[in-house]
């Protein structure tokens, strides 16, 4: 099967990591791994931050353009699509280009995760959100990631429309490795970063920009300057433009908090296993993938009740989830793991068990395989 990819808010190629870079590639991979050519449409990112109507108006004019040579170019070319496969849809990047391609080679157009706010139908984004209603009444095939947009997906598409949950996945492999061998990580970063390998290390992993990241991080700050009198350690990974506001929000904790900047996918998935908490307070995150990645580490974690977060963090079996914003909640249960060697690592064991058994690529992924299958066959 060959499959058109494109991913309007942000590209698999992207040099800039974040969740959705890495779900947009772990579908690539999956879809790979399944026999299937997939293949990027379009680099194009159709994302407007501030409802920008003469930026929103540009960008539409740019997707219009480049749909038309893309029907000329694939109509023209050996390698025809079999289904156009659209990754994260929603008013502020919507898809400009997919639902008139797949109209008019004659092929299946299939949305994974896709949100719908009717809110927004008058709002500054008004062009994205019709886009999106047209989207989705177009679609063959909706996969939803995150369980709150069903419902409002649900009234949009066709009758014949199918709409499937699964849940986030990744190829874990790395990360279960490195569990592996977690001492030998721990003692290498002891001594690189001049940690104490005795004391508790909690990581946080996130890109240092304003917005929900630098919001996530401010609750982190102040949760961590009402835990001063315990013993622990905070390691950051992560850069971005916020980096240096983000630090001085930290200044007062001293060298108990280390930015180790942005790292490569290995040394990431060493600093998990090596660490024994993810504290991150997810302001606003639909999914958050980084739970997903510490508990392929096998690290419990302490996270915001939200709803794609609760999805794939049991919380009092594999993490903490505490009430969104608050920093003083965020202490509380970061504490409750520090003083319970026991319970951490419980919640540690059963994470890893539940990330291998539902979060993995090799298992996940082929579910969206088949149902894009069952479309060509």
């Amino acid at each position: 099967m060959n499959v058109a990819f494109y991913a309007p808010l942000k590209s698999p190629a992207s040099p800039v990591p974040s969740g959705d870079r890495l779900i947009a590639r772990m579908l690539m991979q999956a879809l790979e791994a399944g026999g299937h050519d997939v293949r990027i449409m379009s680099q194009l990112r159709s994302f407007d931050r501030d409802g920008d109507g003469v930026r929103q108006g540009r960008i539409a004019r740019i997707g219009a353009w480049q749909k038309a040579r893309l029907v000329r170019r694939l109509a023209a070319s050996d390698w025809h699509p079999d289904v156009w496969l659209t990754y994260h849809l929603y008013h502020k990047a919507p898809d400009w280009i997919g639902p008139g391609v797949a109209q008019a080679l004659g092929i299946p157009y299939c949305v994974v995760e896709a949100s719908y706010a009717p809110a927004q139908a008058a709002g500054k984004w008004a062009a994205g959100h019709a886009a999106v209603a047209a989207a989705l009444a177009a679609a063959a095939l909706v996969v939803s990631i995150n369980p709150k947009d069903v419902g409002g997906i649900r009234p949009l598409v066709g009758p014949k429309t199918r709409i499937i949950s699964v849940a986030p996945f990744i190829d874990g492999a790395m990360l279960r490795a490195a569990r592996s061998q977690r001492l030998q990580h721990r003692a290498e970063l002891a001594t690189s970063l001049e940690l104490d390998p005795d004391q508790p290390w909690l990581i946080a992993v996130g890109m240092l920009r304003n917005g929900d990241k630098a919001s996530s991080y401010e609750v982190l700050a102040c949760a961590a300057s009402m835990l001063a009198e315990r013993r622990w350690l905070l390691i950051i990974v992560g850069d971005g433009p916020a980096r240096a506001r983000i630090e001085e929000q930290f200044a007062g904790l001293g060298q108990r908090v280390r930015f180790v900047g942005e790292q490569r996918d290995e040394a990431v998935a060493g600093l998990l296993a090596a660490s024994d908490i993810l504290v991150w307070p997810a302001v606003n995150e639909a999914i958050g993938m980084v739970f997903i990645e510490s508990a392929m580490a096998g690290l419990p974690v302490v996270g915001a009740q939200r709803p794609g977060i609760a999805a794939v963090v049991d919380d009092g079996e594999t993490g903490l989830l505490v009430p969104e914003w608050d920093a003083a909640a965020f202490a509380a249960a970061t504490a409750r793991l520090l003083d319970d060697v026991a319970l951490r690592h419980a919640m540690g064991k059963a994470a890893a068990a539940k990330a291998a058994a539902q979060y993995d690529l090799a298992t996940a992924g082929k579910l969206v395989c088949r149902e894009l299958e069952a479309l060509v066959r």
